[in-house]
């Protein structure tokens, strides 16, 4: 039925299920001594190492009484929200109007975004750490579609990812370094040979699903780790890569000198340009990785894909090469992740082993999930928040990871499906096919 969702179907029978007072105020107050319980070492009491070896501490049992009735309000909040809400399973119908609203509003959220991001250079071209922030949050961007391929729309979990992300950074920083290429020759170079350790990576889980295939990817990314820190001969180990060469307009370099960018135009040269022109680089390396995307879930490949994420068993019945679909799953998604990884090179001109932990995979896996699996739009709007988020509560350190963490929970709540959940598939019928009422009852239904 169109315009059906989640809600109470009367406020009688919505009613019958409300909790009383007593119970809102005894849930709350669990509530808030679980959270006495738990943050009274994280918060109330602090202890650190004095200068002569002494254990010394201090107490905060205003902040944590602060937050112990955060916890307590909050839980009274969310159980009135639930109530008017009404239990699991009964049905509310939306008047068509807001639908269409809603859905006009859905529809626009994603031009918004792009011609916002297109004007960010021209509005804070002063700023430079906002542009500075705006390429991260487009590299993370980047990172999840790219990881949406695999987990979002072949439904295959890889806790890896960032292994993908280290080989294209260091196939670029080895292949610049030693043979000089230029950055638009090791571009391509970095996403295949990511793509081939994407393959190499497939063919030992083929058989593998869930946790067990979990624990693979992630073992996976730990042993590129450990490669790129013991090969010293090659890697740098520890040390990393240095020099790594910046990247021109096409062979125009972005440098102050008679033969850069800025001298050709009849400028004056400003360190922002390439800043800008990095920023733009990234947004079309971006868009790329979106239209490849979407292109993708339209073709065969594609569609196998998401028969692969609802049931590998029917997938198989239905004559997929389910070796296949997965194989091309995980290259195509380690090729826009090698693709970030050379970008993330040139930008930083220095990487290390250090800059490719699990964190960084626990991160753009965090945001494929939040923003829901097979989104574009969810994905590019978990990858704001989050990175952004990071950025805002960067002086409050200590609560930083806190909140990070209770904005987590807070959203599988809500929205279990992520921001925009989106597990729809490709193709599928545009009307439902009904069962005619005689045939049910001649008992051929």
């Amino acid at each position: 039925m169109a315009g059906v969702t989640a809600a109470p179907a009367s406020r009688s029978s919505a009613a019958s299920y409300a909790p009383g007072a007593a119970f809102i105020f005894k849930k709350a107050l669990i509530s808030a001594l679980v959270a006495l319980v738990l943050f009274s070492l994280m918060i109330g009491v602090r202890t650190d190492a004095g200068p002569d070896g002494q254990l010394t501490y201090w107490t905060r049992f205003g902040d944590l009484a602060a937050m112990v009735a955060t916890v307590f309000g909050g839980s009274i909040v969310v159980e009135l929200l639930r109530q008017w809400w009404g239990p699991v399973g009964t049905v509310r119908i939306v008047p068509p109007s807001v639908q269409s609203g809603l859905a006009v509003a859905r529809r626009a959220i994603a031009p918004l975004l792009l011609v916002f991001t297109f004007l960010v250079p021209v509005i804070f071209y002063n700023e430079r750490y906002i542009l500075d922030l705006g390429i991260l949050v487009l590299t993370y961007v980047m990172l999840g579609w790219g990881l949406n391929v695999v987990v979002g729309l072949a439904g295959l979990l890889d806790l890896g990812y960032v292994a993908f992300y280290a080989v294209g950074a260091y196939s670029y920083a080895l292949l610049a370094t030693n043979f000089g290429f230029s950055f638009w020759i090791c571009l391509p170079l970095a996403g295949i040979l990511a793509a081939f350790c994407g393959v190499l990576l497939g063919f030992p889980v083929l058989r593998l699903r869930g946790d067990y295939l979990a624990i693979v990817t992630l073992a996976f990314g730990e042993i590129i780790r450990l490669v790129i820190i013991n090969w010293q001969s090659l890697t740098g180990g520890p040390n990393g890569v240095t020099g790594i060469p910046r990247p021109t307009l096409f062979g125009i370099p972005l440098t102050p000198g008679d033969d850069g960018l800025a001298a050709m135009l009849g400028i004056e040269f400003s360190t922002t340009h390439r800043i800008v022109f990095l920023f733009y680089l990234i947004l079309a390396l971006a868009l790329l990785t979106n239209w490849v995307t979407i292109r993708l879930r339209r073709l065969p490949i594609g569609r196998a894909w998401e028969a692969l994420r609802e049931d590998e068993v029917a997938c198989r019945a239905l004559g997929i090469n389910t070796t296949t679909t997965k194989l091309t799953a995980f290259a195509t998604g380690a090729m826009f992740g090698g693709l970030a990884g050379a970008f993330f090179a040139t930008r930083q001109g220095f990487i290390s082993p250090e800059s490719f932990t699990f964190h960084e995979s626990a991160l753009v896996l965090a945001i494929v999930v939040l923003g829901g699996m097979g989104s574009q739009l969810g994905v590019a709007l978990a990858a704001l928040v989050m990175i952004g988020g990071f950025e805002l509560f960067r002086g409050l350190e200590q609560f930083r990871m806190l909140v990070f963490g209770l904005a987590m929970v807070l959203l599988m709540i809500w929205r279990p499906r992520g921001l925009i959940g989106h597990r729809a598939p490709t193709v599928f019928l545009h009307h439902n096919q009904a069962i005619s009422s005689d045939l049910v009852k001649e008992g051929h239904g």
